[in-house]
């Protein structure tokens, strides 16, 4: 018994020993080492965190009841009937008949007056023979077309109703901001008064390549028969007029666009008044800045419009405006691209005076500059056109007429010219009969031309003698 106790103690101290000897020994070297690690580390990084508490998903996210119901109502359905020409088949031949058929197309609109004013694309009703219009309680109505745009893709209908019409009232579209909530109105594949949402992707986009135009790029789902819809923000307010679909088939894959509404009242405030749009000039020649383009010029610049021409007696020139100066803001919209400075001019008429922000030499200057009437055009097979002036009608003992300043950059058709004695400086009296008096005259007589009509063009040449010349 006392052998077994023995052990049990002698087995019990080695123990204790072992369990002292780790600690004193062991643990405190681990200690020593990690220690020593922490040591040379680098100082942490923290990450900045929002930590604020998560809000409800309806604090954060618009409703867009409120605007749908705005606009709901002002949208309408444009179903269009043209007449157009198809192939001859030998049947057509064979007993005599037109190859003409009746082409139904639709679009949507937009009413902007109680009056029944109508806004809607110029593709939606072009070589239209009669204009259907279907309200939102299915009320038709038969419009008559006041006046188009073809730069812009803008038509004016009017419809006559015996009661006030739901409209929608015109928003400013230069206050609508990248990444601002939207809605597009309209009727997709015919169906009535379709409502989708998305964000504004960006503005003053242009498609055609030749900074022509302005749009607002949206992601809202647009699709055949929205075109002449709305755009609305989330106050109801019209900021645009759905036009095109950036698509390879025509439907929606991300992206469509829309005529700003600023631009749109314009062009209806001048349809009502004019007749026509009346367009202000700047009269600047130029491009866009950006890094190659400033490398190239040798200016450390990289925003802004380059002024690399002036044209003569235009609100630009008068006002000292010189090659070489960059544009920066027209009023208060900042020009970062031709399309930006086109877009906004095209809000403006001729008298309007608008403040240009420029640099010149290192220096910053505002310059008022009154803009003017387009005094210039083009014809297609000869070149660029402008008014005459009374001195070199005089001189021609012409009573109307415009002058050629500039023969078509084309070598087969400028020697042509040349070659029967017309040259720049040249008088254009008259196109398919039409007499010129301004290039208001000449852009009607090439409009009015139909496809298959011969381009007839009366032209006094350098020996004095009017010759008519006819193009197919």
């Amino acid at each position: 018994m006392k052998r077994i106790l023995t052990l049990v103690f002698v087995s019990a101290l080695g123990g204790l020993l072992t369990l002292g000897g780790y600690k004193l020994f062991v643990e405190q070297d681990t200690q020593k080492e990690s220690l020593a690690v922490e040591q040379i580390e680098d100082t942490p990084i923290y990450v900045p965190t929002n930590t604020s508490p998560i809000l409800n998903n309806t604090a954060v996210t618009p409703s867009f009841v409120e605007a749908a119901e705005k606009s709901i109502d002002a949208v309408v359905h444009v179903k269009n009937t043209a007449v157009v020409s198809g192939r001859y088949t030998m049947e057509d031949l064979f007993f005599g008949r037109s190859s003409q058929r009746q082409q139904i197309g639709t679009g949507s609109g937009v009413i902007i007056s109680p009056t029944g004013y109508i806004v809607t694309n110029n593709h939606v009703i072009k070589n239209a023979t009669e204009i259907n219009i279907t309200l939102n309680n299915n009320k038709v109505y038969t419009a008559e077309l006041v006046g188009t745009d073809e730069g812009t893709d803008i038509a004016l209908l009017k419809i006559e109703a015996d009661e006030e019409l739901p409209f929608m009232a015109f928003g400013d579209s230069d206050n609508a901001k990248v990444g601002e909530w939207v809605l597009a109105v309209g009727n997709p594949f015919n169906l009535n008064s379709t409502v989708t949402a998305g964000i504004i992707s960006a503005k003053s986009r242009d498609l055609s390549g030749k900074n022509l135009q302005s749009f607002i790029q949206t992601d809202a789902a647009v699709n055949p028969g929205n075109s002449g819809g709305a755009l609305v923000n989330t106050n109801g307010d019209l900021i645009g007029i759905n036009t095109a679909i950036s698509s390879r088939d025509g439907s929606y894959i991300g992206y469509s666009f829309a005529v700003p509404s600023n631009i749109t009242r314009k062009i209806v405030n001048d349809i009502m008044e004019y007749g026509n749009v009346q367009n202000g000039i700047l009269g600047v020649v130029g491009e866009a800045l950006n890094s190659k383009a400033a490398e190239r010029r040798g200016i450390d610049i990289t925003e802004g419009f380059y002024v690399s021409e002036v044209t003569e007696d235009t609100g630009a020139d008068k006002a000292g405006i010189q090659s070489g100066d960059i544009i920066q803001k027209l009023d208060d919209v900042k020009i970062n691209k031709f399309s930006d400075l086109s877009g906004y001019l095209k809000t403006r008429s001729p008298g309007d005076i608008v403040s240009v922000t420029l640099h010149r030499d290192g220096d910053k200057k505002i310059v008022p500059v009154t803009l003017l009437r387009k005094n210039m055009t083009i014809i297609p097979i000869i070149g660029s056109v402008k008014n005459a002036t009374e001195k070199e009608l005089e001189k021609n003992n012409l009573e109307y007429g415009v002058k050629i300043t500039d023969l078509i950059d084309d070598k087969e058709f400028e020697s042509y010219w040349k070659e029967n004695g017309v040259d720049e400086g040249s008088i254009i009296t008259r196109i398919n009969g039409q007499k010129l008096y301004t290039i208001n005259d000449v852009e009607e007589a090439i409009k009015k031309r139909s496809y298959n009509q011969t381009f007839q063009i009366e032209i006094l040449n350098k020996e004095g003698e009017k010759v008519v010349y006819n193009f197919r």
